[in-house]
């Protein structure tokens, strides 16, 4: 039994311990980045991979608004939303990315109660696209969702999920020590006996 009452040991690990794609073991959300731009074709690329994620009843409900650095007007108006943590590294990001779910099923106009969740599987594949492609994703909760709704002028139909900051891999000491520390260190995961279970609650 599962219950709240058991003592709960929870074990992690900083090794992938059964096989898995390069991709999943490769893929980190660092902090510094490199000043190289992302091609548009590149950029295309990771949108694909979202478009093909799976979705409740299939109605795709995830939308994205983009911006490269050279983009300045858009660009700021995403970064400007973000956390004082996150902009004091998220400023060297080439490309912003916003993610948003559409609220409501396109055939009935009934709420889609998986939106979100829908939007998270696709940015899932987007991160994994980008890890193949040698970039980094950071994906970041830190953000004012009324100035990006403002910023944005996103509609009421639509719900900011997260947003994400993408580029190539920089120099670690171009971060702050507290940043540099976390860089550097290890991912860390606990193992599947703490999530994974054959018995129930």
């Amino acid at each position: 039994m599962l219950g709240a009452d058991m003592e709960i040991s929870i074990d992690k690990s900083t090794e992938v311990e059964y096989p898995v794609l390069p991709e999943i073991k490769n893929r980190r959300s660092k902090r510094a980045y490199a000043a190289t731009p992302v091609r548009e074709e590149t950029i295309r690329s990771l949108f694909e991979a979202a478009r093909w994620a799976p979705s409740s009843m299939n109605e795709q409900p995830w939308v994205y608004i983009y911006a490269v650095a050279d983009n300045h007007e858009v660009w700021n108006k995403i970064f400007d939303s973000l956390n004082d943590s996150n902009k004091i590294w998220a400023q060297h990001a080439p490309l912003l990315v916003v993610s948003l779910a559409r609220k409501t099923q396109l055939r009935n106009g009934v709420i889609n109660g998986a939106a979100k969740y829908d939007v998270g599987a696709a940015n899932a594949l987007l991160s994994l696209q980008a890890t193949h492609a040698g970039l980094n994703v950071h994906q970041m909760g830190g953000y004012s969702k009324q100035m990006l709704i403002s910023n944005l002028n996103i509609p009421e139909t639509h719900e900011p999920v997260v947003v994400m900051a993408i580029g190539y891999p920089g120099d670690p000491e171009s971060l702050n020590d507290n940043l540099k520390v976390r860089e550097l260190a290890p991912r860390e995961r606990y193992t599947q006996d703490f999530f994974v279970h054959t018995k129930s609650f």
